[in-house]
């Protein structure tokens, strides 16, 4: 597997595979990879010619209050993980690079961005937006592949996709969950055990939700009641959103219509989690 650190060496090396008529395959990622980033690997299977992964812990999605310092880092484990499943290329630029002095320009893709993690993460996705555009004209690759867990950022990348003609054709991958149900994330490594339990609430509502619209309810309101009902039951569980949307607007829908997305972000303690599930399929 090459390594490689700075932009122009990143362009100049997929700029040279693609006049050979190779197909580039990307996975962008912060790191710290567990199951669930390795299957985004297996979702590029024998639809690209070059497997590239990214690693950059983008700071521009990051708010003032939020975790950018602790966030979770293991280049060795990392870099040994992706040789491992045969990625050909890593991406690992660093800050400086990626945002030199007097960088300026960030990407708003409106309306999508505005409710759930977009509500209280202000600045949050036009910092991903902007990053992720970066690393498709970067690595001018042709396939990307992004997680369901992050269904907010998924729709996010695909409008600005077809908006803006990027020649990127996007995968979203399903969630990968730990044993107990819960969607493995960089992130659950904050958990203590006491915490680590009960952050099994996030699956077991979204269970729920399930099970209710399978059962033929189709009202939002009740379904929400009832999943907030069950995380209440969870001391150390806070719930921060609880909405039932269009999966590719991201707006509320009040009656569960085929397809409909079920999301909520979760604090268990101190550590911020999200999940997802479409129900009403």
């Amino acid at each position: 597997m090459r390594v490689i650190t700075t932009v122009s060496e990143m362009q100049t090396h997929c700029l040279s595979l693609k006049r050979e008529g190779r197909r580039i395959g990307l996975v962008p990622t912060m790191g710290y990879l567990h199951q669930g980033h390795l299957s985004l690997f297996k979702a590029l299977a024998g639809k690209c010619d070059v497997m590239t992964a990214s690693i950059f812990v983008n700071p521009a999605q990051f708010g003032p209050n939020e975790d950018l310092d602790k966030y979770p880092r293991d280049f060795e484990r990392d870099e040994k993980l992706l040789e491992g499943i045969g990625c050909d290329v890593l991406f690992y630029p660093t800050e400086d690079d990626m945002y030199p002095e007097g960088y300026a320009s960030y990407i708003d893709v409106e309306r999508l961005t505005k409710g759930l993690c977009g509500r209280t993460r202000k600045g949050h996705f036009r910092g991903m937006a902007a990053v992720v555009a970066k690393l498709f004209m970067i690595t001018a690759c042709d396939i990307a592949v992004f997680g369901q867990k992050d269904a907010q950022q998924a729709a996010v990348i695909k409008r600005m996709v077809r908006d803006l003609n990027f020649p990127v054709e996007i995968i979203t991958a399903p969630i990968v969950r730990e044993e107990d149900g819960l969607a493995m994330s960089s992130r659950n490594v904050y958990l203590p055990p006491k915490e680590r339990k009960q952050a099994v609430c996030l699956h077991e509502s979204l269970k729920l939700a399930e099970k209710l619209s399978t059962e033929g309810v189709i009202d939002s309101g009740i379904i929400i009641e009832r999943m907030k009902e069950l995380i209440s039951r969870y001391d150390l569980a806070d719930w921060e959103y609880i909405e039932i949307v269009d999966p590719h607007e991201m707006t509320p829908v009040d009656k569960i219509t085929q397809s409909s997305l079920c999301a909520l972000a979760v604090r268990i303690g101190d550590t911020r989690l999200i999940d997802n599930n479409i129900i009403g399929g």
